[in-house]
């Protein structure tokens, strides 16, 4: 059973890179079978290019600043509490999307990848499945946070939702990368479906 992080203090969500298990070794793998992992990865940067945009927002919201060309119809003309509250609906609507992407993993490919994989293999689906409590825990938080800055845009708010979100990217990233490297091969290697 999964320990439950949901409790922990923010400075204590994050992932130890140092206790993942070793990367199996998958033998010979071809490009074919390549494939199916570098469609994971593409997607990954899909949500890391979400994550960096609302970063950049609210960086810029923090230096009181218009937004950025590309985001201004979110917040253009805007008063500060309208821009915190729109930082707010950002990180909301990210919260979703990236539960919505670890809720296929963990009820479509994780179980694959466990029922076809080696005990190594499994090994790395078991550690993933922890690290996607620690991400839950801090889309959890990052969700509260986000839709009280929506509901009542502060500056302490802003600054409450920012922590969580520099907390949760950080924690993001290295979940990807490693299950990008991890799975690079699995995922072909098993026919697991994507």
């Amino acid at each position: 059973m999964a320990e439950d992080v949901s409790a922990l203090p923010l400075s204590d969500l994050t992932i130890d890179a140092e206790t993942r298990p070793p990367l199996p070794d998958m033998g010979d793998v071809t490009e074919a079978q390549r494939q199916a992992g570098r469609h994971l990865a593409a997607i990954h940067r899909h949500y890391l290019s979400d994550l960096s945009q609302i970063a950049q927002v609210m960086t810029r919201i923090e230096a009181g600043d218009a937004p950025p060309a590309e985001l201004a119809h979110i917040v253009l003309h805007s008063q500060m509490a309208q821009n915190f509250a729109a930082a707010g609906t950002l990180c909301g609507q990210q919260c979703w999307a990236l539960t919505m992407h670890h809720n296929i993993e963990e009820q479509s490919i994780f179980p694959q990848l466990h029922a076809r994989g080696s005990e190594p293999v499994r090994a790395i689906v078991d550690r993933l499945r922890a690290e996607h409590e620690v991400v839950h825990a801090l889309l959890e938080r990052l969700g509260a946070a986000a839709g009280g800055l929506t509901e009542a845009p502060s500056s302490e708010q802003f600054a409450e939702t920012r922590e969580i979100f520099d907390q949760l990217v950080a924690v993001v990233r290295s979940h990807f990368k490693f299950e990008e490297t991890a799975l690079a091969e699995a995922l072909g290697v098993y026919q697991v479906d994507i």
